[in-house]
């Protein structure tokens, strides 16, 4: 049987400014706000990055403690956090707010070049965060660029450095990572553990197409101006919410059911809010 379908909005992120797209939240409060929009356009989950309120990248622990606390004093939506932060970022600075126990927060398990940068995880690093989120009892996203982290992922969970199921989010579409051809997505699915479960995100013009494929197939998706600033060809999204709303319809027109926050915390294997 075919899973409720977990929609995760990514905000922010640390690269879309405004001058990409002028809805793009910045401040705790907008992060917050569009949570919520996206909350009850289908969404189960958000994905967060912090921003100061000119939009500089920042994973500063007071940031990401206001953006917590801001979203669940108005929703019941899932938080995670990101600990890739902006591809500058020391390790150490990635990780300063897991301490704060949000619902989940990614760990991405290679390097992989970004568009003209480098986003370095070198196995140090990975182990560094992978053990972060452990004391903190933080679930991770798995997040691929490229296949060779599937493979890291599965050394580490062999090791025991990761329990098991793993809930991965392929992220395809980066210039530098892997393309966001559709059998790209077949390829990556066919290599995870069967009790894994596991979402797509489409960078750009492969937003949309690989979110319909992956609700085909039995999968999640990720959506939100992070990752694409338009809701169609030419024209900007008003919000993440607006591309939320097209998967949701999406999801409709294939007779999948949306899945609600506590749903995706069963199928995540989430545990209840700690704090």
């Amino acid at each position: 049987m075919t899973q409720p379908l977990i929609i995760t909005a990514a905000l922010d992120g640390a690269e879309t400014m405004r001058e990409h797209n002028p809805n793009v939240p910045y401040t705790p409060e907008e992060i917050a706000l569009e949570a919520v929009r996206c909350r009850e356009a289908g969404a189960s989950m958000v994905h967060v990055h912090g921003r100061e309120d000119d939009g500089t990248p920042t994973q500063a622990r007071g940031v990401f403690a206001k953006i917590l606390s801001e979203i669940r004093e108005r929703s019941d939506i899932l938080v995670q956090f990101s600990t890739g932060g902006a591809v500058w970022m020391s390790v150490d600075e990635r990780i300063e707010a897991l301490d704060l126990r949000p619902d989940m927060a990614t760990l991405t398990t290679g390097t992989v070049n970004f568009g003209e940068d480098v986003f370095q995880n070198s196995l140090p690093m990975i182990r560094q965060i992978a053990e972060r989120l452990n004391t903190y009892s933080v679930r991770p996203e798995i997040e691929i660029f490229d296949t060779g982290m599937v493979d890291t992922a599965l050394r580490l969970l062999k090791e025991g450095v990761l329990s098991g199921p793993l809930h991965f989010d392929f992220v395809l579409g980066v210039p530098g990572g892997m393309g966001g051809r559709p059998e790209n997505l077949d390829f990556l699915v066919a290599m995870i553990p069967e009790d894994s479960t596991w979402s797509v995100a489409g960078i750009g013009r492969y937003e949309l197409p690989l979110a319909q494929k992956a609700i085909e197939m039995g999968g999640h998706v990720r959506v939100g101006l992070e990752d694409n600033v338009f809701v169609r060809k030419g024209v900007l999204a008003k919000g993440s919410y607006e591309l939320v709303a097209q998967v949701a319809d999406y999801a409709r027109a294939q007779g999948r059911e949306l899945a609600t926050p506590e749903v995706a915390r069963r199928l995540l294997n989430l545990g209840k809010h700690l704090v």
